[in-house]
Order: C-alpha cells, then structure tokens, then sequence
C-alpha cells in the first residue's frame, strides 16, 4: 500500500488479487489512519481517496444517527471505517461509518470483529462522490441496512431476502421521514453552523417521537 498512491478524489481496480495479498495489505497499512478505503469483491480490489467533501457529509450524518439513538436511548457500538471480511465468501468492504444497534451487546468490548462468528453492522453509512459503494458486498456480509449520500439524497435500503429493496424509511428509525429531513438539515450545517443546526435536528427528533 505505502507503494500505491491513489490521487485524492481517484480510485484504482486491481483484478485477480488473492485473499492472501488482501490479507497483506491489511496487515502491512494501518487502516484506522489511512485515508483511503478499500472494497474486495472476488478477486476485484478497489481502493478509493475521499475528497473532503464526503468527509464533511459523512461526520455530519453520522452526528444526526447518534443523535437519533440518543433521543430514543438506545445503545450503540459506532466502528468507523473498519474492515468487514469473510474469507468464504470473499467478500470485504471498509464504510465511511457503520453501527451496531440491536447487536450492539454481542460486540461491546471487542478489538476484533470476525465476521465468520460475529454479527455485521446493523446500518452502514457510504458517502458517495465516485461510484465506489457495493451493495452486493454488504447484502453478502448481510448488512440489514444501508445508508447511501449521493449528490444531495439520502437513499435507505433494507435487506430483504439476501438482496436490497430502497425504502422511504429507515427499519431503525421508522418513526422518522430521513430520506427528506437529513438532507436538509445537512444544507443547514453549511448555512446556519454545525452546532445551532444539531440543536434544531435534536429539537426536531424530540418532537417526532
């Protein structure tokens, strides 16, 4: 990796790379302070540089999901951008942010996630500019539910049958018309401040419930 450099905003596609080079890579880079991500589909490797703006977009969402599990006090396991793999399935993919909610108690503590005996994510988050999000890897990994940012819209969808089906509502907050609300008041973060427009989306929250 510390030989690959990936322009910011660009990303490569390796084909043919074998789960022991994956495996590699993931030993030899520290990947909670690299920037780039990567997604490993079969033997297809895509490594991705986020421009600034998703990063902006991804911790202002972020803030509104901690928010929202605050509000209706529920526990969470928030785990960033890490690595989920299943080497039988070869299948691997690092989110802009995904959460454990209703399997938060099984992983709560734990340095290691195996997907092979552990649960995945309840909600992954993609903050997209350039095509790098695959479903098809969190449907195999068997993500319930994940977010997608794309040019302004929030797209929900809900893992049904092994395969993603879009939904208007979130199956985590189905109380909360997010596919509209969050888009706006991200626009809000960038007119009004980040700290006056998580106090309006708390307020907001409150008033839902």
């Amino acid at each position: 990796m510390d030989q690959i450099t990936v322009s910011v905003g660009k990303k490569v596609l390796f084909k043919e790379v074998s789960w022991k080079t994956l495996e590699t890579i993931l030993e030899e880079t520290d990947r909670e302070n690299h920037s780039s991500r990567l997604a490993y589909n079969q033997g297809r490797l895509e490594i991705v540089t986020p421009l600034p703006e998703p990063e902006i977009n991804k911790n202002f969402i972020t803030n509104f999901i901690e928010i929202l599990l605050e509000e209706l006090d529920r526990e969470f396991y928030p785990l960033g951008s890490t690595t989920f793999k299943n080497e039988l399935m070869q299948q691997g993919i690092e989110p802009d942010n995904c959460f454990y909610i209703e399997n938060e108690a099984l992983i709560r503590g734990k340095e290691r996630i195996d997907l092979t005996v552990d649960p995945p994510p309840d909600l992954a988050l993609e903050i997209e500019i350039t095509s790098r999000s695959y479903p098809e890897i969190y449907a195999a990994l068997g993500v319930p539910e994940l977010w997608q940012f794309r040019q302004g819209n929030l797209q929900i969808s809900i893992l049904e049958q092994g395969k993603y089906q879009i939904s208007t509502r979130s199956s985590i907050f189905p109380q909360f018309p997010l596919t509209k609300a969050i888009p706006e008041f991200l626009q809000q973060c960038k007119t009004q401040g980040r700290n006056q427009t998580m106090k309006a989306f708390r307020q907001w929250v409150r008033e839902k419930q």
